[in-house]
């Protein structure tokens, strides 16, 4: 924290906007609250928009800017979606809130609110998502699988022009866009379950900017932590610094925290799962992400990450 200002570093796309305002109001009304200033950043994921998200090697792409913006002092603290946050923080940075979880779930749009079942065969779906397209040709095998890039609002427009029959996008970000009578379908959870965090909001400081710091974790969401906690264990040891066609799907009941993870091979002919429960504790939901990824890894998960690597290799090439 800069005097008595504290600068929020965002993304400029319109739902990175919106999330930054939301943490802007957030702490606006808090009891004695600075004064706050937003600080859009472009990222490398904003700037590289024709190039497939698969086929970008590591997480950080629309992070690391506000990560370098954050260690060097230009901004306060950054905010983020949860799923794009790498598992592995970069050194001198913190995570002292993830505010509740918004609509964890995928959601199909078409022109015409057709869900995916009555989709036509070979219908063109777009998707930037490894992790979706898998699973769509798990569940949809004579689909065509079409990349699309962009902002929320970019990609419905894309369908509008008739680019695509339907698309798949979180059903968070259309809820925070105020466009949820666009969503078609909300995808199960169990034939589509979502990326690891999705829905959630992080926020990002310097580890000793202590005043900063101390705003920042009043936004905390308890519930939604344990979550996330056992989502990035699970992806932590499973990703290995690319993306990976991995989801995860959290309940909390009562004292208890149930995670269910699936990985999938890209052409969907094949999946792995695996389901645990813990203690609704931080030691124990790491702990159940770090068991679940262990239990996929023995089951094979290793050969098919492998696949996905050669895959990204070859598109790099």
């Amino acid at each position: 924290m800069t005097g008595n200002v504290l600068r929020i570093g965002t993304r400029a796309s319109a739902l990175a906007l919106w999330q930054a305002r939301h943490v802007e109001a957030l702490l606006r009304a808090l009891p004695d609250a600075p004064a706050i200033e937003l600080v859009p950043i472009v990222t490398t994921g904003d700037l590289q928009t024709e190039v497939p998200l698969w086929a970008v090697r590591g997480r950080a792409f629309f992070t690391k800017e506000l990560d370098r913006a954050l260690i060097d002092g230009r901004i306060d603290l950054a905010v983020h979606s949860l799923k794009d946050l790498p598992t592995e923080l970069e050194p001198g940075l913190a995570l002292p809130a993830v505010l509740e979880r918004e609509d964890p779930l995928d959601a199909l749009v078409s022109p015409h609110g057709t869900p995916l079942a009555a989709l036509e065969a070979g219908a063109r779906v777009g998707t930037s998502s490894l992790r979706r397209r898998a699973f769509l040709a798990r569940v949809r095998p004579d689909l065509t699988l079409l990349e699309l890039r962009g902002n929320v609002p970019t990609r419905i427009e894309r369908l509008e022009r008739g680019e695509y029959d339907a698309i798949v996008l979180a059903a968070a970000g259309l809820k925070r866009l105020g466009l949820e009578a666009r969503i078609s379908e909300r995808l199960s959870p169990e034939d589509f379950p979502p990326a690891v965090s999705q829905g959630a909001i992080g926020i990002c400081t310097r580890e000793r900017d202590a005043d900063t710091r101390a705003w920042v974790s009043r936004l905390e969401h308890t519930a939604t932590r344990l979550a996330a906690t056992a989502e990035r264990a699970l992806l932590r040891r499973i990703e290995g610094g690319c993306q990976v066609p991995l989801g995860a799907f959290s309940t909390l009941e009562g004292s208890e925290l149930t995670v269910r993870a699936v990985v999938c091979a890209l052409d969907g002919r094949s999946s792995l799962n695996a389901t645990g429960t813990a203690p609704a504790e931080t030691t124990e939901a790491r702990a159940l992400g770090e068991r679940l990824a262990a239990a996929l890894i023995a089951q094979g998960a290793g050969r098919l990450i492998a696949a996905q690597r050669a895959a990204q290799q070859d598109a790099n090439a």
